[in-house]
């Protein structure tokens, strides 16, 4: 005769399934508390500060003296390189992007078959990636010298300026980033690659499909999340533009080459020296940030719906 261990009472089930659940939930709070404090310590009270800063009259040396709301927006918007910067950044971000998108999707389409050749290529078109960019500004501003580039010598036979004029300024500019991040953007490329099904691929060429029309009926609509994802670090990247323009061409030629950003920095630390103004343009600059994502993103879903 087997006698059976008398089972629990409804009641005591339903508690312990409740405290496993309430230690879960403790044991995912305590994972999720270093990231959290992270987040509040350098994002949360950093925007509250810039939110407080271009709501008041803060000089860069007297600290706050009291909301002056609207006055620093005004200020903000009517400062004389506002408009030229915008123009400027806008402008930039659009060459950037292009650039960067289609050499890093033909990068990826190049070595996407993994080969000993192809390994050594994607290296090679990821080491650039690995230098600061700060370090390659400086790197490309002697390049760019006409006294200290090997390259001076050329120039001064040809006549050739890679500063000298806003158009060569924003092209030269524009080579260095598409040369320190065409190799990191060709490994996100890469990686959306790799998730295709080489089935799809397959089946394509057995219907007849020629390499076009697999880029363009296959590739490219299964690498839409990619494209979103890549674009809007682009153009997020590429609106924040600070160090290459400040290192390369001081806003020069003539003011013509100021990102919003640098404009940013001049009001706070050159000429004005007010933080109220510079975090009123950082607000602006924040809310144009959210606003231009918020489209891209919208946009991807719409095409892909």
């Amino acid at each position: 005769m087997r006698v059976t261990a008398p089972s629990r009472p409804p009641s005591a089930a339903m508690r312990d399934r409740a405290r496993t659940r309430g230690r879960q939930a403790l044991l995912g709070w305590l994972y999720a508390t270093p990231t959290a404090v992270f987040v509040v310590a350098l994002f949360a009270v950093p925007l509250l500060l810039v939110i407080r800063m271009s709501v008041s009259r803060w000089p860069l040396l007297s600290g706050d003296q009291g909301v002056n709301a609207p006055d620093n927006f005004v200020k903000a918007v009517n400062h004389r390189f506002f408009t030229d910067s915008v123009v400027f950044t806008l402008k930039y971000t659009a060459l950037a992007t292009v650039l960067l998108l289609a050499l890093g999707l033909g990068l990826a389409l190049l070595v996407q078959e993994s080969s000993r050749w192809n390994n050594l290529l994607r290296a090679s078109f990821l080491i650039p990636s690995a230098l600061g960019l700060a370090s390659a500004s400086l790197l490309f501003y002697v390049l760019y010298s006409p006294y200290a580039s090997p390259l001076a010598p050329v120039m001064d036979r040809l006549g050739v300026t890679f500063l000298g004029s806003p158009t060569a300024a924003l092209i030269s500019t524009t080579f260095l980033i598409v040369w320190r991040y065409a190799g990191f953007y060709m490994v996100l490329m890469l990686v959306g690659l790799q998730g295709i099904p080489a089935d799809v691929y397959e089946a394509a060429r057995a219907d007849g499909a020629s390499r076009w029309q697999t880029f363009r009926k296959i590739t490219l609509p299964l690498l839409r999340p990619t494209l979103a994802l890549t674009t809007v670090l682009c153009v997020t990247g590429s609106l924040l533009a600070f160090e290459q323009f400040y290192i390369l061409t001081k806003g020069g030629p003539d003011n013509s080459t100021i990102t919003v950003v640098q404009l940013i920095y001049m009001v706070a630390f050159q000429g004005q020296n007010d933080l109220g103004v510079a975090a009123a343009l950082s607000v602006i600059v924040l809310l144009a940030l959210v606003l231009i994502n918020a489209l891209q993103l919208r946009a991807f879903r719409s095409e892909e719906n």
